[in-house]
């Protein structure tokens, strides 16, 4: 079956409440197998809701609106979807139970009593959390409308609870995706790369741009989770041979994540040294569970002085090269390596801008090294485009993710730890 999501509430039009509404149940639908084809957001205007309210009802099997069921005026949902849906509203004595339970030893008027008149016939979502009722009712045309509550805490359990077990019932497919993340090559590139494959209508595949990186979704509509699992299988294999080794992972939530567990299963350790990204490193491998068994120490080390003092770094390559260098990031790599005793160091120096960037060193030019103690290998970020100036965090986290992949690429040996850049 195919779903709309409409949100009603003109804070949400306004920007002064933000929509999460909409992918908690878009999220929940796509368990069970239902399609959502539409998503909208209407204000607290009866006229625009019922036009809305039709629309919806002409073009898909199943309505969820969230919003406006509470006790004040503007709340209009149930009598505005009712009328549009030819129902009428009625007195549902256990949420008025519910309701009075709810306010016993507390002021409470008439208003909160509007919240337990739902529409005819309908079956009656209660409301753990809150007051307002929801409900979910067929119209005459064999529409199935589902009315939730706004705010996401009474929301989500009614809906994991109630809402989605009734409509599971009705539904006997599963929709199951899986992402395949991508690092170090662009979703243009990509594309390309699997064109012929993001052809199909079931399974589908489908790429998708995040900052530095971006991943493939392949989705398959199936009877169960096995079977659809079975049908992503040979597709999601073929695209993982395509890209190479610039997949890192399958439905792993980012590259920190990752070096931490290959770093864990590797028995190694690691510590890193920062100039352009400020701790930055540092700060997304310890967001990681268990990165307190792997990782030793980060050492921020700005001022050249420092880099002397801390990490080695020989005078003389500074006054040679410069701070933002190949050799002075691969002398960074190997100094915090021997301060922390750890198998593995990072270096990370560069120039993250706006400003500080000259013709020979542009702003966005950063040095990335890895060392073993026995080997380090620097990987250079090339500056973005003159048409794409990119902003400060963006080359700061840019950077930090390369070290990151330099790492997996190195505990999973695959090689590539020097490769130049982004494949756009």
């Amino acid at each position: 079956m195919n779903a709309e999501i409409l949100s009603v509430g003109t804070e949400l039009l306004l920007g002064h409440t933000v929509n999460t509404d909409t992918t908690i149940v878009a999220r929940e639908l796509s368990t069970i197998g239902v399609n959502v084809l539409y998503c909208a957001t209407v204000g607290d205007n009866p006229a625009r809701l019922e036009e809305a309210v039709r629309q919806a009802l002409s073009r898909s099997d199943i309505l969820v609106t969230t919003g406006g069921l509470g006790p004040t005026g503007d709340d209009l949902t149930k009598e505005t979807v009712a009328a549009a849906a030819g129902k009428k509203l009625v007195l549902h004595e256990e949420s008025l139970r519910r309701i009075e339970e709810y306010f016993k030893g507390r002021l409470w008027g008439e208003s909160q009593k509007k919240q337990a008149w739902l529409p005819e016939g309908c079956t009656v979502l209660p409301n753990d959390v809150g007051t307002a009722p929801g409900c979910v009712f067929e119209t005459e045309t064999g529409k199935i409308v589902v009315m939730l509550p706004g705010p996401p805490s009474e929301l989500t359990p009614m809906l994991t609870r109630y809402a989605i077990p009734c409509l599971a019932s009705r539904e006997q497919a599963v929709i199951v995706s899986e992402n395949i993340h991508v690092f170090g090559m662009g979703e243009g590139a990509v594309a390309e790369l699997i064109d012929d494959l993001m052809q199909g209508a079931n399974p589908t595949a489908a790429t998708y741009a995040k900052d530095n990186e971006m991943f493939v979704r392949v989705t398959a509509r199936a009877e169960s989770e096995e079977k659809a699992r079975k049908m992503m299988a040979p597709l999601s294999a073929e695209i993982r041979e395509r890209i190479g080794s610039y997949v890192y992972a399958t439905d792993c939530e980012s590259l920190e994540e990752l070096a931490v567990q290959e770093l864990l299963k590797a028995g190694k350790t690691l510590a890193t040294a920062e100039s352009c990204t400020g701790g930055l490193l540092s700060k997304r491998i310890t967001d990681v569970s268990g990165a307190s068994q792997v990782f030793e120490m980060g050492a921020v080390t700005y001022a050249n002085r420092i880099k002397e003092q801390v990490l080695g770094v020989s005078h003389e390559t500074l006054e040679a090269h410069g701070a933002v260098s190949p050799e002075t990031a691969r002398e960074m790599a190997q100094g915090i390596r021997r301060a922390a005793g750890s198998d593995l160091g990072v270096g990370i120096t560069g120039i993250a801008g706006p400003g500080g960037g000259t013709p020979e060193k542009p702003v966005g030019l950063v040095y990335i090294a890895l060392s073993d103690g026995e080997h380090t290998w620097v990987r250079k970020m090339m500056p973005g485009s003159a048409g794409r100036p990119r902003s400060r965090s963006w080359q700061r986290n840019a950077a930090a993710s390369h070290a990151l992949d330099m790492v997996r690429r190195y505990l999973q040996g695959i090689g590539g730890l020097e490769d130049a850049g982004l494949k756009r």
